[in-house]
């Protein structure tokens, strides 16, 4: 069987909290009021008790020195004057320092009280005990203590002056209650028939369902806007339930030709996603071949390069050839002529050996710019797997960039060990590692006359190869490092910059070598790129060796 709720009204409800607020509120007030009231007029007696007993003490001096008690006990009769002094002492101090009762006051409708001769050590602060107030005051000549003045004092007059108090606060409270009741009378009614008229909508449009029917405006601010919301809910469930009797209509109509039109928006459908097919596949071209291009872009900026440095030594070459041709020339005149000397032919044999060394060494470094370059070129357009040592891969490729390089002061550090072989794709990581490295050169380095570049390498016992690479310059801001490997990410937009420089070394690492490509970097502190792949280790030995190259 169910508990009985219990309801209460608003109407109850707001009497009984604004008229109990009021009530304690009130009481409270009244009560710190009469405390104060009370707690002053006590303090009042308290001090003409204390000024009483100065005035006494001040007085009895001389009559004390004199030792004339009539006078003085006709003195104390001034007291019939005050209605709060019962009994007053005087006592005087003898040569021995024992006191002696000198003069005495007692009100008619008080009986006498003993001397306190015990008590006046005790009594130099005042002791209020029982309605009764009691304060000892010392009669001094100078600074001689020649006696004490003893005065008790009646606070009975306190509980007459709280009673009246609290009578009359209380009376202004009762009133003061009656006027707060009838305005809460008043205010209920404006607060509670608005909220009544909503509840009365309310079950109008529960039991009927007809949200035609509006609330009434109340002159109560909040009120009257929670009405007016109110009445603005119900004009859009009255629209939305009009507009759901049509669409309950218009789904009936649409119902006899829906499976024509599932039809149709199939066949559309199909269109969209061919076209959106076909976009995206010209899109995955559009990238490739703008991959292809930076590759091709990369390759062109190498040959371009080695040209120029290819043509210096074999410039050398032919002006060392060309003298030597000359010499040869007057060297068969003289002959012919008979004019031949011993020192002639020492100075032609001494230029030729000169000029040959200097034909053979550019005949050399020409051999090697062209062998480095042409292995690179063939890795880069080979995507086969061949066995090579990373050592001499990277010597290669900074041979191939040292023309690129040479304009710089920047040191690249090489760490690896130049006995380990790997069989892996050449072109791939030629490519990767010519990309960071230029990267670093045009963007890191940029406004920095040296920087650093540490590339370190080493294989695990799983056989997966790590490259290390690293660089001192500027770094690169969060925002830029989260997009990186972006297609179209370049902080050189209109200044030659084409974006895809990092997007095809990931590219490269993922795709080509199914490895992965981890980027660490904070602004100002330069980068850490770490790439590992799967390899096969061909040969491995213990030995490392650092390269230091200069540029």
């Amino acid at each position: 069987m169910t508990e009985k709720t219990r309801f209460f009204s608003i109407k109850r409800l707001f009497i009984w909290v604004v008229m109990g607020v009021a009530t304690l509120a009130l009481l409270i007030t009244s009560s710190i009021f009469v405390y104060f009231q009370v707690a002053v007029y006590e303090n009042k007696i308290f001090e003409n008790a204390m000024i009483l007993a100065e005035m006494i003490s001040t007085n009895a001096t001389d009559v004390i020195l004199k030792n004339d008690k009539v006078t003085e006990t006709e003195n104390l009769q001034v007291l019939q004057a005050t209605t709060i002094v019962t009994n007053a002492h005087v006592y005087k101090m003898k040569g021995n320092g024992e006191l002696s009762f000198f003069a005495s006051y007692n009100r008619s409708d008080r009986t006498p009280v003993p001397a306190m001769f015990h008590r006046v050590d005790e009594l130099h602060t005042p002791k209020l005990f029982d309605g009764i107030l009691e304060v000892v005051r010392p009669v001094k000549n100078g600074d001689e203590i020649v006696g004490y003045v003893y005065v008790r004092a009646s606070t009975s007059s306190i509980k007459n002056v709280t009673l009246s108090i609290t009578l009359i606060t209380f009376g202004v409270v009762a009133v003061v209650l009656f006027f707060c009741f009838l305005l809460t009378l008043r205010l209920q009614r404006l607060i509670t028939e608005p909220l009544q008229n909503l509840v009365d909508v309310v079950h109008i449009i529960a039991q009927r369902k007809d949200y035609s029917q509006r609330a009434k405006k109340s002159r109560v601010h909040e009120l009257d806007v929670l009405v007016r919301a109110f009445n603005t809910m119900l004009e859009r469930i009255q629209a939305h339930v009009h507009g759901q009797m049509d669409a309950e209509n218009e789904y009936r109509d649409l119902a006899a030709n829906l499976e024509e039109t599932v039809n149709q928006r199939t066949l559309a459908l199909k269109e969209s996603n061919g076209e959106l097919i076909q976009t995206l596949e010209k899109l995955h071209q559009f990238q490739r071949q703008m991959v292809e291009n930076e590759k091709m872009a990369s390759l062109g900026d190498m040959v371009a390069g080695v040209a120029h440095e290819v043509n210096t030594p074999i410039g050398l070459g032919i002006t060392a050839s060309t003298m030597m041709l000359d010499r040869l020339v007057e060297l068969k005149n003289d002959f012919e002529n008979k004019t031949l000397k011993a020192s002639s032919l020492g100075k032609f044999i001494g230029e030729s050996e000169e000029n040959l060394n200097i034909i053979y060494r550019n005949l050399n470094r020409s051999a090697e710019l062209i062998s480095s370059f042409k292995q690179v070129a063939v890795d880069q357009s080979s995507e086969e797997d061949r066995v090579f040592s990373f050592t001499q891969l990277m010597d290669e490729v900074l041979l191939t960039l040292k023309p690129r390089l040479k304009s710089y002061r920047h040191i690249i550090e090489v760490n690896c060990d130049p006995e380990l072989y790997i069989e892996s794709k050449a072109g791939p990581i030629n490519q990767i590692m010519i990309n960071l490295i230029m990267n670093s050169i045009i963007h890191a380095f940029e406004n920095i006359d040296a920087g650093t570049i540490k590339i370190t390498s080493h294989i695990d016992e799983s056989s997966v190869f790590h490259i290390a690479y690293e660089d001192n310059g500027k770094g690169i801001s969060e925002s830029l490092s989260k997009r990186i490997f972006d297609p179209f990410v370049t902080t050189k937009r209109g200044q030659g910059g084409s974006g895809l420089g990092m997007h095809l070394v990931y590219n490269l690492v993922t795709q080509a070598l199914h490895g992965s490509i981890v980027l660490d970097t904070e602004e100002s502190q330069g980068v850490h790129f770490s790439i590992e792949f799967p390899v096969r280790v061909a040969t491995r030995t213990i030995s490392n060796r650092h390269h230091h190259n200069n540029f």
